[in-house]
Parts: structure tokens; sequence; C-alpha cells
């Protein structure tokens, strides 16, 4: 299954290692990954915004990182992936 990783990146420093250990276990599962935190910097949070809803529209599911709830953009992500019927899992315990 094609998933995209929703989580807390802004004010997050440690965001690109929670989400690279994310990224590794659902490859390892067998899905393919869409990981925004790979994203080059330099982009206002619209334009992110815009990307990461057109990577979440050519998947089939978002994983939700255990702080989704912190993020008004995974939030978004989250409302997003359930108004257009995506598979949402969500993160347990501590990766």
């Amino acid at each position: 299954m094609k998933m995209y990783i929703s989580g807390k990146i802004t004010g997050n420093e440690d965001y690109m290692q929670h989400f690279k250990k994310a990224e590794k276990m659902l490859i390892e599962q067998g899905h393919q990954v869409m990981n925004p935190a790979i994203l080059p910097q330099g982009f206002s949070w619209e334009e992110y915004m815009k990307i990461c809803i057109s990577m979440i529209d050519v998947c089939e599911g978002v994983y939700m990182l255990n702080n989704w709830e912190k993020s008004k953009g995974a939030k978004i992500e989250r409302l997003y992936a359930d108004i257009n019927n995506k598979k949402i899992q969500y993160e347990k315990g501590k990766l």
C-alpha cells in the first residue's frame, strides 16, 4: 500500500529521525512510503501543505505519528485523508 507519513514537523527538533524511523518500519512492512520530512527547505507553510496534500492524493493510506494532534498541518492532513476515504493508521508507542 502507498502510505503517507503525517506528524509534527514545525517546532519539532527531532522530526527527521522520527519520520525516518516510521518510513523504515513501513517499508519493512511492504509499503511504498511518501515522507514529507525529506522535502527541501525554503518553502512557505502553505506551499508545503499544497505539496503534502498532493502526496496524500496519490497514497491509499496515511500513517499518523503520535504527535499529530500537536500539529496544525497534521490535523488538516488527517481530516483530508478521512474525507477522501484514505486508510488511517496510528503509531503505537514510541518508534
